[in-house]
């Protein structure tokens, strides 16, 4: 999306606003969400495009609050003004009407002015005639399965207090399997807001290596303890748990959080350093209400809690301060700091145990006791004195993060990978972790 189409949509959301906020009436407070897209999709199985076209997409949510209630709307956003003026005031009128038969709600959190900000981060996109050839010429010979998406993403906010944000990015995400035809799968993505080809070509011969790894019959592990070495897409998995009622500062308070132990003193390996950085741009530091975060929030450093994840209606409720946390408390831009442990070193370190790629099916097994339970899956190996010997069968764990990220931690990475998040569902999401991977001693298999 070019320069003037940007300020074009910029220009007709803030037109949007000023229309509706001159519709309020008195004790009234408004605040007005922009989500917008300019997609080019490329679905391809077998290295041959399925499925390709442009999507060009935006909504608008109006939460309007009133007599200490709350009522919330959304509608379709097309840039044209007489259009989206005419619906965004029929849903204004909508919301109250509804208000008035709504609960009051005890921990309102009215619409505050957070001031004014502009964030736009254009990128180095492929030409949408020349990204199929660029995907899928490197790959010619082999099942590559999966999906292309690239374009601009903006989001936009405003409230009735006089506050407006504005972000907008340009990105691309390749997520992808190369599948063997005994259908095994190496999986890769490979994202940025800048293409550089000889990159995405070194990545492509790194995912053939292990293609290759795959075709060696599969050893079958027992259930116990491994000496594991984690790749970033696998740690990233990890962390994500901790959005999932971990870091968030209510459950904490409600005692249903996995570091309540952290609370109580207990600590992670001195490795271990996590935090928010929302200065790579990768999404943007204002939250559904227009909040801005901190660039960058430490949470746990050197394995001790430093920080949680604290929204306005928390703070409201505990008499705390906020830190600018989204309305459930997650992850927004977090990255886990690099250790000392070079590619070359891994395996060498490993020296016999297991090469883990990827995971999934993540779910508490423990929340309370911060156990997680999940399983392996994709270019999965077993290593014997720091060589790969033979791909592994799925295998189910079940494991504690006070352990594989406390005592048990042996190295993390001095490379980190940036593992975006690639949910489409009713709109591309922003945002990822960025990781390194890490050795850890002792990892529990259960099945």
């Amino acid at each position: 999306m070019n320069n003037q189409k940007l300020e074009h949509l910029e220009s007709s959301f803030q037109q949007l606003c000023h229309i509706l906020l001159d519709k309020l009436q008195s004790e009234e407070y408004l605040t007005i969400e922009l989500n917008g897209e300019q997609t080019q999709f490329i679905r391809f199985n077998g290295a041959k495009v399925r499925q390709t076209g442009i999507v060009k997409d935006g909504s608008i949510k109006l939460t309007l609050m009133a007599d200490k209630r709350t009522a919330f709307a959304t509608f379709p956003f097309t840039g044209d003004e007489l259009t989206d003026s005419q619906i965004a005031v029929e849903n204004l009128n909508y919301l109250r009407q509804e208000l008035p038969q709504l609960p009051e709600d005890i921990h309102i959190v009215l619409p505050k002015n957070h001031g004014k900000s502009k964030e736009v981060y254009p990128g180095n996109l492929l030409p949408t005639d020349k990204a199929v050839n660029e995907l899928l010429s490197p790959v010619a010979n082999l099942d590559m399965t999966g999906l292309y998406t690239a374009g601009s993403v903006i989001r936009g906010n405003a409230n009735s207090t006089g506050q407006f944000h504005w972000f907008a990015t340009e990105n691309f995400i390749v997520d992808y399997s190369l599948i063997t035809p005994e259908e095994k799968a190496v999986k890769g993505i490979f994202s940025g807001q800048n293409w550089e080809h000889d990159k995405y070509l070194g990545q492509i011969k790194t995912d053939k290596d292990q293609f290759l790894a795959l075709e060696k019959p599969s050893k079958t592990i027992k259930p116990g303890g491994y000496r594991t070495y984690f790749a970033p897409a696998a740690v990233a998995d990890l962390i994500s748990m901790l959005s999932w009622g971990a870091i968030s500062e209510s459950s904490l308070r409600r005692r249903e959080s996995a570091l309540l132990k952290l609370q109580q003193l207990t600590t992670l390996s001195p490795q271990f350093s996590l935090q928010e950085n929302f200065s790579k741009g990768n999404v943007p530091r204002f939250n559904e209400r227009g909040e801005i975060a901190p660039e960058i929030l430490p949470i746990i450093s050197e394995g001790k809690l430093v920080n949680t994840l604290v929204n306005s209606r928390t703070a409201s409720e505990y008499n705390l301060t906020p830190n600018g946390a989204n309305n459930y408390e997650t992850l927004r831009s977090p990255e886990l700091l690099s250790g000392n442990l070079s590619q070359g070193e891994i395996l060498a370190t490993l020296e016999t145990g297991l090469y883990v790629s990827n995971l999934h099916y993540l779910n508490w097994s423990d929340r309370s006791g911060g156990r997680i339970t999940g399983m392996t899956r994709y270019a999965c190996f077993w290593v014997e004195n720091g060589e790969i010997i033979a791909p592994i069968e799925n295998l189910r764990f079940d494991e504690s993060l006070y352990r594989f990220w406390g005592d048990n931690l042996i190295a993390l990475t001095n490379f980190r990978e940036f593992i975006p998040r690639t949910n489409t569902y009713g709109q591309r999401s922003l945002g990822g972790i960025l990781t390194p991977g890490m050795i850890v001693n002792d990892f529990q298999f259960t099945l």
